[in-house]
């Protein structure tokens, strides 16, 4: 796995900087991670203290309902729509008058959310191919905002229509890794479709859990046994364990680190049914699972990330004032907590890697001076298996290319390190070099506070290099 990072707590959380992986969103959902807490009150990847970003594959509802029913898994009839004709095509080929729209967004509360126009809910119950129709024509195209996505929102470019059903019951169910178990865990809940958090808080008794050995893997007895406390009735019990293993190798096969079905119902006919689907995977599973990243959608991503992608970047944006370019994760880190020690904020995680070459490096650049809040870049490098020259290079080009106007501060050791100086010291660029990493930092952050400060007045300033 790549990294988590928790912009409240930078020094602590980056210690776990190799533990997950990348692939922004969301994450797991703040409702694993709330109900986690109460399975041992461990700083886990999805429970305990430390508030952290995770990075995973993340997929849209209607893809994670195909991959359940894939494996055998009972859901609801239904089909996806990518414009408002369609989903009055689908609507009709489903054949029922009794339908949920359901908003395509990588974000939790899509049913509080409200859209770009004023429509309420990204889940809405229409009875009719038109009123599918009319409902899909004001989510398709426009952001919906709820609690996760806050005032950015997120684009809405498909919807999943899907039958109608009356379940009886609704129950919660999870699987995720969890490092107090050192392993995969199934989490249960005899109270569904509500916010599980809430229920972990007011009733943690209410949260079944049963950690399961990763190499022997789970036994019907197992499940059962997790049916049983989550209030299954007898006649129901053992198909429910069926489908808790159905989707525990569903969740092996696929290197998925967290699944949600929130709610799995005891439908009006009698049979255990996943309604919902929630399914986040390891992105260092990647080579392997192709068939599953394939699907991932980039246009609820943080455009950085995808830009980072393609370029083989490590990068995770923050919230500080200083860009940080730096090669290796624990070099990186520890740039990262020498500015804050001399009173800067890091505007980013930035791991070149190895084996970076010149364009690698103006790609890094592009992406630290896409954030507009940027006043200020410290490149460190240690010339190891990299070689300084080659980073020298890159940042001559980048700077010059991209014209930039802020200070940059490089700090260079290892490899040709000679040689890269000579390069920057023989271009005409304004490149500020320094040997030493502490006075590095230090001049960054006032270099920094300068920039800051110079925009607060609206003035304009100039970086004059010594003679």
């Amino acid at each position: 796995m790549r990294i988590i990072h928790s912009r409240e707590d930078m020094a602590s959380s980056l210690i776990c900087s190799r533990l997950t992986a990348s692939l922004r969103n969301s994450g797991s959902r703040s409702t694993i991670r709330s109900a986690t807490k109460v399975l041992g009150g461990c700083s886990g990847v999805l429970g305990g203290h430390v508030s952290q970003q995770q990075r995973s594959l993340s997929l849209h509802e209607y893809m994670s309902i195909g991959l359940l029913k894939e494996a055998g898994v009972s859901v609801p009839i239904g089909l996806v729509a990518s414009s408002s004709e369609e989903a009055y095509s689908v609507a009709k080929e489903i054949g029922s008058k009794d339908l949920v729209v359901k908003a395509q967004v990588l974000a939790g509360g899509r049913g509080k959310g409200t859209f770009e126009g004023g429509l309420k809910g990204g889940v809405r119950i229409v009875y009719s191919p038109e009123e599918a129709r009319d409902i899909s024509s004001q989510m398709i195209g426009r952001k919906l905002y709820t609690k996760q996505t806050g005032e950015a929102g997120r684009i809405c470019n498909q919807v999943f229509i899907c039958e109608r059903r009356y379940p009886r019951r609704e129950y919660y169910f999870a699987i995720t890794m969890e490092r107090h178990y050192q392993g995969p865990v199934l989490i249960g809940s005899s109270q569904g479709g509500v916010n599980i958090e809430d229920v972990a808080a007011e009733s943690p008794d209410a949260i079944v859990k049963e950690p399961i050995d990763i190499v022997e893997g789970i036994k019907v007895e197992q499940a059962v046994k997790v049916a049983q406390k989550m209030g299954f009735p007898p006649a129901l019990v053992d198909d429910a364990a069926q489908s808790m293993m159905k989707l525990y190798n569903l969740f092996i096969k696929y290197d998925a680190s967290m699944l949600e079905i929130n709610p799995m119902v005891e439908d009006s006919d009698g049979t255990v049914m996943c309604m919902d689907a929630k399914i986040n995977f390891d992105s260092n599973a990647e080579y392997r699972q192709k068939k599953v990243f394939a699907m991932q959608d980039w246009t609820q991503e943080d455009p950085r990330d995808h830009q980072a992608a393609k370029a083989d970047l490590n990068y995770i944006g923050l919230d500080g004032s200083i860009g940080c370019l730096v090669n290796g994760a624990g070099l990186a880190m520890a740039t990262m907590d020498i500015i804050k020690l001399h009173g800067g904020t890091p505007a980013n995680f930035l791991d070149v890697g190895g084996g970076a070459t010149a364009h690698q490096v103006t790609e890094a650049f592009k992406l630290i001076t896409s954030d507009r809040k940027v006043q200020a870049i410290l490149v460190n490098i240690f010339g190891g298996i990299m070689r300084c020259d080659v980073i020298a290079q890159g940042i001559i080009i980048a700077v010059r290319d991209l014209e930039l106007k802020i200070p940059i501060v490089v700090r260079l050791q290892g490899t040709r390190v000679d040689d890269a100086k000579a390069l920057i010291a023989a271009s005409p660029l304004k490149i500020l070099a320094c040997d030493d990493l502490d006075e590095a930092a230090k001049m960054v952050v006032k270099l920094s506070e300068i920039v800051s400060l110079a925009k607060e007045a609206q003035v304009d300033i100039t970086f004059q290099l010594p003679i």
